[in-house]
């Protein structure tokens, strides 16, 4: 599918998305500048959209640094334990700083995300089977650890009501005031751009990268810096969007090849496109109330990445 088509397609969901929800405006009402209408639109329809759309193509394009600086096609913030650490983070913030600001939660999840995903990374750097099924389970597993110290805080603190908030994915709170830190995503993806064809070699491998004249390490630690506080900015604002940044760059990889300077657009339009629809498909199964997105994300995705899954080891067999 070529940019442009993915261009109308996102433009069109986007509409439908604006004029989506409980109480109904037509387009009409805003030509007209019903006031009503307006208001709606600037406090809730257009902060969601680009809550939305920011956190489809910024949490895809993480997922595509995590394959190239791993060399696996099946680790993501989701089986990197990422979004684990930085839901951990979160918890710790409202424990030790009751009261915290948006940034100060930000700044401590930023810290335990970062810290991680680097622990995964060694942890797969030590592996000595690097099967590309096994990686990410190995991920999955030391996520659920995680996940598990964090639900005992929130038990333990009486805070399970406000974890909650962040362990599943969700748009609906989402208004003018409350989502503006995902701006931040905004610039690292610029960087991501910037940076796209050293992530390419750098998943050629240390030797051959080194070889090439890259400084490696610094390549690899950028794109965690990257990784980390992206994830953080969607995990705080939206909550927990799952298998966005593993299955976005493998369905893309499997019509364009793995050359990211070549794909990252192409990751950017489709991740943002998927979670909009998703987003959709959770306000309209239960009408006029929603699903969470995290639900339908969830769904879609696992049965996307069982795919993907079956697709590889028939291609191995």
């Amino acid at each position: 599918m070529k940019k442009i088509h993915l261009i109308i397609m996102l433009i069109i969901l986007s509409l439908v998305s604006i004029f989506l929800g409980a109480k109904n405006i037509n387009i009409v009402d805003v030509l007209q500048g019903n006031s009503d209408a307006l208001h709606l639109m600037a406090v809730s329809r257009f902060p969601r959209l680009i809550s939305i759309l920011v956190a489809g193509s910024a949490m895809s394009i993480c997922g595509l640094i995590m394959q190239q600086i791993s060399q696996n096609k099946f680790v993501s913030p989701t089986t990197g334990a990422t979004i684990d650490s930085a839901q951990l983070g979160i918890v710790i913030a409202m424990v030790l700083i009751p009261g915290a600001t948006v940034m100060q939660k930000a700044i401590i999840a930023f810290v335990f995300s970062l810290a991680g995903t680097l622990m995964f990374m060694i942890f797969l750097r030590n592996l000595k089977v690097k099967n590309i099924v096994f990686v990410p389970l190995v991920g999955i597993m030391f996520g659920n650890i995680i996940g598990s110290i964090t639900t005992y805080i929130g038990y333990e603190f009486d805070i399970m009501q406000n974890v909650g908030s962040w362990m599943q994915g969700n748009f609906s709170m989402i208004l003018k005031g409350n989502y503006e830190l995902l701006y931040l995503a905004i610039p690292l993806m610029v960087l991501a751009f910037v940076y796209a064809h050293k992530f390419t070699v750098a998943g050629m491998g240390e030797d051959f990268a080194t070889n090439l004249g890259l400084d490696y390490k610094k390549i690899v630690n950028l794109g965690l810096i990257i990784v980390s506080i992206v994830t953080v900015c969607v995990v705080i604002t939206a909550g927990q969007i799952p298998y966005i940044g593993l299955i976005i760059p493998n369905i893309v990889s499997l019509y364009k090849g793995d050359n990211v300077h070549e794909n990252i657009w192409d990751i950017a339009l489709f991740g943002a496109i998927f979670v909009l629809i998703c987003d959709i498909v959770a306000r309209i199964m239960i009408y006029p109330y929603e699903l969470s997105v995290g639900l339908t994300v969830g769904v879609i995705g696992s049965a996307i990445f069982l795919y993907l899954i079956l697709r590889r080891k028939s291609y191995a067999s």
